[in-house]
């Protein structure tokens, strides 16, 4: 592939993705480390993205599919049943790791007086309780995904590879009877990190999310202990839950 297919093959996925890694690319493009880098740094001389620790972003975003506020306002009494549904599983002093998702910021919403330790990578997240005196908040490090209002890359990984939480709580943009999927390899990348950290690992997903399939397979259902959702799962679906040994709880609208 010539360099002027490669360097528009890579910005055509920017497109789409806003953020990716080095990895991402060189399996993309089937070019090397470093002649993925040579081309990254080309088009951040003409502005057209920006290079990051270990990939780089677009400076033209063309979709609103990572804008916190535009997600947040689809499905919202779903994810509000949801996230009363979901607090109501966190127990007094319980400390929950709270992941960057729409859903999951209705989760946080709904956080009783009596939780103990609030740990998250959500800048919405941080907002919501930056005045409550009565909970304590750890916001791990990282790099800001600008729109998501996510704190992501390395540090936050290594972050969340060093923790132990009682519960996580976390979303997806898939669920099928293999598993739970999620739409870039930054998000993947840092759930698999909380995943690991948690004693008990909640999903949120709301019905629009049944059946579905995304970009990248996140985890099967070997970690995971509950799913709540607003809306009985497909039957087929809902066998798969529990032959992997996932408690299904029903958010009441």
């Amino acid at each position: 592939m010539h360099s002027e297919e490669r360097k528009a093959q890579i910005v055509g996925y920017l497109e789409t993705a806003e953020f990716v890694t080095v990895e991402e690319l060189t399996q993309l493009t089937k070019a090397s480390v470093s002649t993925v880098r040579r081309d990254l740094l080309e088009l951040e001389k003409v502005n057209v993205l920006q290079r990051i620790h270990g990939g780089a972003r677009t400076l033209q975003p063309r979709t609103n599919n990572y804008v916190f506020d535009a997600r947040n306002q689809q499905e919202v009494a779903a994810k509000e049943a949801i996230g009363k549904a979901c607090a109501a599983l966190i127990g007094p002093r319980q400390s929950v790791l709270i992941d960057s998702g729409t859903t999951c910021f209705h989760v946080a919403r709904h956080l009783g007086d009596d939780v103990g330790q609030i740990i998250s990578n959500s800048l919405p997240v941080a907002n919501l309780f930056s005045g409550s005196m009565r909970r304590e908040v750890l916001v791990c490090g990282g790099m800001i995904y600008p729109r998501l209002g996510a704190l992501i890359g390395p540090h936050a990984i290594d972050t969340f590879s060093h923790m132990h939480v009682d519960v996580a709580v976390l979303g997806a943009s898939g669920l099928s009877d293999d598993g739970l999927y999620n739409s870039h390899t930054l998000l993947v990348d840092i759930q698999r990190a909380i995943i690991s950290s948690a004693a008990k690992v909640i999903f949120c997903v709301d019905h629009t999310k049944f059946n579905r399939r995304s970009t990248l397979f996140l985890t099967d259902f070997t970690p995971v202990d509950v799913v709540v959702t607003d809306q009985p799962p497909p039957e087929a679906l809902a066998s798969a839950l529990r032959s992997g040994g996932v408690e299904i709880v029903l958010a009441e609208r």
